[in-house]
């Protein structure tokens, strides 16, 4: 058995030789550098960016290269430049659109973040009980529910012998009943009121997992001081959920602007144009009227409206250092 004292000059003589040193007469592995490897993580990730170019990047230029043509989808296309951008803020049908999608944006995002605030603040207070568990549920149920069953389901209860109107004659408002989706000055309310519904229990699921990670001692320390639950509200929890909230806000914004299903349900646009949007306008162009330059140069001017609303609202609600 080799002495404490030989063990340093083994170790050197195995270096001279370029043979790993050894401790405790066992080799040890030389360290191998970072990121030697590391193509490995790409040779995993190759699928999903190869999925992603196929059916996001290459749909997405495509899309772009079609808004520069006029094209019926079938026959020759025709150089146009940027004339169909030009027509969409040229003709009324096409900019009114827009607007629609912008009054959405209040009844998808505005409504849903206001009552998810104060609802989630309310489960919060009942957390231990099993009341909140059931309000968790109930109030998810709508991001459960297709929203093909959701926009038909509202078609019914909004009809002329629905169960609103029927409620509103039960408590003597006879005359205010009306076909909430078939009148001109309340169907793209009524719409709006479909989208909070289906919106307002993902905005209360994800501000309540964010109230989840505040400090119970701050509550603590400003009732000792006198606060009420209105000012810690304001004071202590909707700060504490700034990123919440722009997630919130961020996916609901992008609900309304780019809302198709429950509208091309409930409404297919109407009455009129009343309740058309840039998503079912879309549609339309492409496959009803055979404007396929004209739909994409709506869709791409749909989609930098999109990162011209998002982008700021990110920049807001991110967190500070």
């Amino acid at each position: 058995m080799a002495s404490p004292l030989t063990r340093p000059a083994a170790a050197a003589s195995s270096t001279a030789t370029g043979e790993p040193p050894t401790v405790a007469g066992r080799r040890t592995q030389r360290v191998r550098r970072p990121g030697r490897r590391a193509w490995y993580g790409w040779l995993f990730a190759a699928p999903a960016l190869l999925f992603y170019a196929v059916f996001v990047l290459r749909p997405l230029f495509l899309t772009i290269q079609f808004s520069l043509y006029k094209w019926n989808g079938i026959g020759p296309s025709t150089w146009v430049g940027l004339s169909n951008y030009g027509k969409i803020f040229s003709d009324p049908d096409l900019y009114v659109t827009i607007l629609h999608a912008f009054e959405l944006i209040i009844y998808f995002s505005l409504v849903p973040v206001v009552l998810g605030l104060v609802v989630a603040s309310a489960i919060r207070r009942i957390s231990q009980s099993r009341m909140a568990v059931v309000s968790r549920t109930v109030l998810f149920l709508p991001q459960v529910i297709p929203l093909v069953a959701a926009g038909i389901t509202w078609t019914w209860l909004f009809s002329t012998t629905g169960l609103v109107n029927q409620l509103l004659s039960a408590i003597g408002l006879r005359g205010v009943t009306r076909a909430w989706l078939g009148d001109f000055d309340t169907a793209l309310p009524a719409v709006g009121v479909i989208g909070a519904w289906v919106q307002i229990g993902l905005c209360t699921l994800l501000l309540l997992a964010g109230m989840s990670k505040i400090d119970p001692a701050l509550y603590e320390s400003a009732r000792m001081d006198g606060a009420g639950p209105v000012r810690e509200f304001r004071s202590i929890t909707v700060p504490a959920l700034r990123q919440e909230i722009g997630v919130c806000v961020t996916v609901t914004v992008i609900s309304a602007l780019a809302s198709f299903d429950i509208i091309y349900i409930s409404t297919q646009g109407g009455p009129g144009n009343s309740t058309m949007v840039p998503g079912l306008e879309i549609f339309y162009l492409a496959f009803s009227d055979r404007q396929v330059g004209v739909a994409s140069a709506l869709a791409v001017a749909l989609m930098v409206l999109v990162l011209v609303v998002i982008l700021p609202i990110q920049w807001l609600t991110r967190e500070q250092s």
